[in-house]
């Protein structure tokens, strides 16, 4: 049966980039100041600096970073996270990833098969989509981070 892909969180990447770029997170960058955001922002410039009245248009964010952090998530997470008792469970890789162009530090989990062995702090790393769970119709799709040229 085949099964609807549906984000996660509606608006924050696309599988398909504008520049033909292939899977990217979105952001909103902010005319008057050029501050750039994700999660994405829609309603006002959060930049305490900007001069104001200026439009918010969505930007797809680099596709490459470098480590900044990372760790291991070794406990079942709580409600509303899916996780089925019954199912054994399973260790997932944490990455905080510092954007190519934009500087800013954004959370991703590793893609399948990427551990901590396989992460170093400053390693480049690419974003990329994946699902996160599936149900009766849905394959719930994220991002995910993985190292550029494949495990290392």
């Amino acid at each position: 049966m085949a099964r609807t892909r549906t984000p996660v969180v509606s608006g924050w990447f696309t599988e398909n980039a504008p520049d033909g770029g292939g899977f990217r997170l979105l952001g909103t960058r902010c005319s008057a100041c050029t501050a750039v955001f994700f999660p994405r922002e829609d309603a006002y410039c959060r930049n305490p600096r900007c001069p104001g009245g200026a439009e918010l248009a969505e930007v797809p964010l680099s596709p490459r970073g470098r480590v900044w952090s990372y760790t291991d998530g070794r406990y079942r997470p709580p409600a509303p996270y899916v996780s089925d008792p019954a199912e054994p469970w399973e260790p997932y890789t944490l990455l905080a990833v510092e954007l190519e162009a934009e500087g800013m530090v954004v959370l991703g989990q590793a893609a399948p098969g990427v551990g901590l062995a396989d992460l170093a702090v400053g390693m480049e790393v690419e974003v990329v989509g994946g699902v996160l769970n599936e149900d009766a119709g849905t394959a719930w799709t994220t991002w995910l981070f993985r190292p550029v040229g494949g495990v290392a």
